[in-house]
């Protein structure tokens, strides 16, 4: 394959690829991952984290153009992306792309949801944009995996502004050029780093994503050049931000295999590899009872990227709970958690808690997959059980159910905008694709009353 054409032929495929050449399934999946999205981003958006970007946003916010989704505040359409894509991940119960660890929604629907109260679009061609942009995300993540991960990069930023960027573009109808100049203004803010896990920063990294890629797409639509091969020239992204690149991972199968029918969605609210940690220690204390107080010590065996990424041993905050293998083991045995109140401040100081997290040691073990762990657990009085999990609930292995779904969404929105907007919400998310205004899903994630005190 060429390497001087691949943006060009990836915007050719973004701009032509016929909407019914999507196969019903992969249509099926693309509204499970919006369901998905929407609950978390709900559910999410009265976090702290958010309520500190509104105040840092509002007072140079432009028109009233889009909806804060949960709370009801109006902004221009770049800034509500922005505030949408940081409460869908801030919780870190959004979907994931198991091959890449992208969360692939984050990114696109936060972008394509925003545009959509700006310019009226139906179900049928928002989902058609959603999967395109999922599509293209995923795969230029492909790309570069895992060598862009490792060498620091949070891969849901730095592929998902050309998710967002692909995904606006299609539903803007733009034309081959300007997708091309739209996928370069994406990959020259393409950023995000691994640093800023366990910050309000990491859920900055999709809202900026799908603020920036929104942006290259108006940009591109109004004539604003860029580099016609941004992915692969000798300093275009694959090469400045990865040691290795496969461009077949790109173009190889486009339109005929689907990496967005290959999205999961989280059972636990924390960092994906933690979640086979969590299933495990949870079904053993439905086993154990309470003579998981009687526990003397939990010993982890995991995947060295699995420690890498949430190796914090004494967390103080709700946010740095999602990065602690240590505090995720003693929350499921203790309390049967991993839902959003396993990772807030008050659990990250739980005195029960933290004597037992102090009790879980975790060792590297290059042996065992990074979806899977060894649990062993010892009592005080000497005796010992093993788990072994090889792959967690909400793996493709064992996906959630439309009712699991339901039962997760119903759970986190139902906290901030109540069962009733709640349950209404949700039925109009399963009919995304008979919706003749998509941008009224925005509108009706907020209460009545919540709606007329913001505006």
């Amino acid at each position: 394959m060429s390497e001087t054409d691949i943006t060009r032929k990836l915007a050719a495929w973004v701009v032509n690829f016929p909407a019914d050449g999507i196969p019903q399934s992969v249509r099926e999946e693309g509204v499970r991952t919006l369901f998905n999205w929407m609950g978390c981003a709900v559910g999410g958006a009265r976090h702290e984290t958010v309520d500190c970007a509104l105040a840092g946003i509002m007072p140079f916010a432009g028109r009233s153009q889009a909806t804060v989704l949960g709370r009801g505040e109006r902004l221009d359409v770049l800034n509500t992306a922005l505030v949408n894509g940081i409460s869908s991940h801030v919780l870190d119960y959004d979907d994931t792309h198991l091959k890449t660890i992208i969360h692939p929604a984050g990114p696109v629907a936060s972008a394509l949801l925003a545009a959509a109260e700006y310019q009226p679009v139906s179900g049928q061609d928002f989902l058609t944009a959603l999967l395109i942009g999922v599509e293209v995300e995923c795969r230029i993540g492909n790309s570069v995996y895992p060598e862009h991960y490792d060498r620091g990069w949070h891969i849901t930023g730095t592929a998902g502004v050309f998710g967002a960027a692909a995904a606006l573009g299609r539903m803007l109808g733009l034309d081959e050029q300007r997708m091309t100049w739209a996928l370069g203004i994406a990959a020259t803010q393409a950023s995000g780093l691994r640093e800023m896990f366990g910050t309000m920063c990491k859920s900055f990294h999709p809202g900026n994503a799908a603020k920036n890629g929104a942006m290259a797409a108006y940009l591109a639509q109004a004539g604003f050049d860029s580099s016609l091969q941004a992915i692969e020239a000798p300093r275009g992204f694959a090469n400045v931000l990865s040691t290795r690149h496969d461009y077949n991972e790109i173009l190889g199968g486009l339109g005929e295999v689907w990496e967005a029918a290959l999205n999961s969605y989280k059972p636990f609210a924390c960092g994906v590899v933690i979640h086979p940690t969590i299933d495990g220690c949870q079904q053993l204390r439905e086993e154990l009872g309470s003579e998981v107080e009687r526990i003397a010590a939990v010993r982890l065996r995991a995947h060295p990227l699995v420690l890498e990424l949430t190796g914090k041993r004494e967390p103080q905050t709700g946010l740095e709970t999602k990065f602690s293998i240590y505090h995720a083991a003693a929350c499921a045995l203790l309390r049967g958690d991993g839902s959003p109140t396993a990772f807030t401040d008050e659990a990250a100081n739980a005195p029960e808690l933290v004597a037992l997290r102090r009790k879980v040691s975790a060792t590297s073990d290059t042996s065992i997959h990074e979806a899977s762990v060894v649990i062993e657990v010892e009592f005080e009085d000497g005796r010992r059980i093993e788990r072994v999990i090889e792959r967690a609930i909400g793996s493709r292995e064992r996906p959630l159910s439309n009712q699991q779904l339901e039962a997760k969404f119903a759970h986190q929105a139902g906290l901030v905008v109540g069962a009733e907007t709640t349950q209404s919400l949700m039925e109009m998310c399963w009919r995304l694709p008979e919706l003749a205004d998509v941008g009224a899903l925005a509108r009706a994630s907020v209460p009545d009353g919540r709606r007329d005190a913001a505006e």
